[in-house]
């Protein structure tokens, strides 16, 4: 394939984990009591990691038709990756904060009783949501790192005013 299809899907998984990092960060729930966002904030972070997905996959193309600098490339690589592992933990998180599985009260299957005390204290610790705000603010940094990275990758150190600092920072 000779085309670089990573910009066109990148952009995706970056909204929504960014609006997922919006929902958590900022105190929507209490401004619309009424809406239930344990749904929304599910289906957001699905889409964004299928999103990221494909940006992985047509990045690995990218990287072989642009042939970017090999050092900026693997730290960008490395921030993407640590930024999809902390929405997968968040994903993790809110599918336990959402579901009570049906097997914690079922007596047929009581030896799966050793699960029952880990599956409620992940609940319990997820639930907390002092670290769920964490979580999604070490996501958005990742996320912005990772499209700093990038943009250094296809515009240069002179398109934002952040690059160089951060790049020197960085050891790059």
């Amino acid at each position: 394939m000779n085309y670089n299809l990573h910009p066109i899907f990148v952009h995706f998984p970056i909204a929504l984990f960014l609006l997922y990092s919006f929902l958590r960060l900022f105190p929507w729930p209490k401004k619309l009591p009424t809406v239930d966002w344990h749904l929304p904030r599910v289906v957001i972070l699905v889409a964004g990691l299928l999103g990221a997905w494909l940006s992985n996959a047509t990045g690995e193309i990218a990287s072989h038709i642009a042939r970017p600098n090999r050092s900026i490339l693997e730290m960008h690589e490395g921030f993407a990756g640590a930024s999809v592992n902390v929405y997968v933990v968040l994903l993790i998180a809110e599918l336990f904060i959402f579901f009570q599985p049906a097997w914690l009260d079922n007596k047929y299957l009581s030896f799966l009783k050793p699960l029952n005390s880990v599956f409620l204290f992940l609940k319990k610790v997820f639930s907390q949501n002092w670290i769920m705000w964490l979580l999604s603010l070490v996501g958005a940094l990742l996320i912005a790192m990772t499209g700093l990275l990038g943009g250094v990758m296809v515009y240069g150190t002179a398109a934002d005013p952040l690059a160089a600092p951060i790049l020197k920072l960085l050891g790059l």
